[in-house]
């Protein structure tokens, strides 16, 4: 019984011993980076970034099925919208940003179709790199050169 459970399906099945080695691979490189994180206490900004890459390379799969370029690209602009947007190096801010982001794409499907989910991202970005390049909890005068 435990073993018709527990290893029959891994015997059987290639996608499931497909699946054991992603989650075996994902636990080990997963570890080294959450105990840095935790040591340097950012762990917050590495969950508001990991939750805030996901839709993008979520919409990369809906435009273009299994394309790694564009799983990659939509991650990486959804991630580098938030960075932004949050002020780089600001964990509440970031926090902040994931979830502004993730308010609006959602809810942009009402206004627009699907397809455009990332020009929100991308609209975000830019508004806020002119607006405010210190990000929405920045301070201005971290971001100015000081005299000598």
């Amino acid at each position: 019984m435990i073993y018709d459970s527990l290893i029959a399906p891994f015997v059987d099945f290639e996608f499931m011993r497909r699946a054991l080695a992603a989650v075996i691979a994902l636990a080990l490189g997963g570890a080294p980076i959450g105990v840095f994180l935790m040591l340097r206490r950012m762990s917050l900004v590495g969950d508001a970034m990991a939750h805030a890459i996901l839709p993008g390379a979520a919409i990369g799969f809906l435009l273009s099925g299994l394309n790694l370029f564009a799983m990659t690209l939509g991650g990486l602009i959804a991630g580098f919208t938030v960075a932004i947007l949050g002020g780089l190096g600001n964990s509440m801010a970031a926090v902040a940003a994931g979830f502004i982001l993730g308010i609006l794409e959602s809810f942009s499907i009402w206004v627009m179709p699907t397809a455009y989910k990332d020009a929100i991202s991308i609209s975000l970005l830019l508004a806020m790199l002119f607006l405010r390049p210190s990000g929405l909890f920045g301070n201005r005068e971290a971001f100015t050169l000081k005299e000598f």
